[in-house]
């Protein structure tokens, strides 16, 4: 596998202009460490360059290691569904250590929730048929594991700063063209 197999559309969680030159797509766990050091670096590094890159983001919690990154993944999507994906996605993934459901919650009030809702859907597992058939589609398509990162269609195995310093010389190169 070498092409993005599944292209971007609108059960995504998208940042950054549609027409960017560069669309970076990243299959993650909110429990992972490795997840949580991609997260740091598109946060200081990619984030300034969202005029020329747009960030996808697409859950993949490995549940048979990480016990807590599927109900992390449902907070993810609670907090979507009130047009806060990101607010949540930024503190789950600064905090993989920290997610529980009282840290979930906490989180939700943090970023100003509906907290009954919220509260609401996560008792319910209404996201998580979602989360799982997007997991399994993944899987079905050869994504093996998190993070997983597609730049331009195509998979990029570079990891950490490196993956990060060179989508930000693709932008940059791009905008020079």
């Amino acid at each position: 596998m070498s092409n993005l197999n599944i292209p971007v559309n609108e059960r995504d969680h998208v940042i950054g202009m549609p027409d960017a030159p560069v669309t970076v797509v990243e299959y993650g766990d909110y429990e992972s460490l490795d997840c949580r050091e991609m997260h740091q670096a598109i946060e200081t590094i990619i984030h300034p360059l969202f005029k020329k890159v747009r960030l996808v983001y697409r859950h993949f919690p490995q549940t048979y290691a990480h016990p807590h990154a599927l109900r992390a993944a449902e907070a993810a999507e609670a907090a979507a569904a009130q047009g806060k994906f990101w607010k949540m996605h930024t503190l789950l993934s600064w905090n993989p250590d920290n997610l529980k459901d009282d840290d979930l919650h906490r989180y939700a009030k943090e970023i100003g929730l509906d907290c009954e809702r919220f509260e609401y859907e996560m008792a319910r597992g209404v996201h998580v048929r979602k989360i799982l058939k997007g997991r399994d589609l993944s899987l079905s398509t050869g994504i093996s594991g998190a993070p997983t990162f597609f730049v331009n269609d195509r998979l990029w195995v570079m990891s950490g700063l490196d993956l990060v310093a060179a989508v930000k010389d693709i932008a940059e190169r791009s905008a020079a063209a």
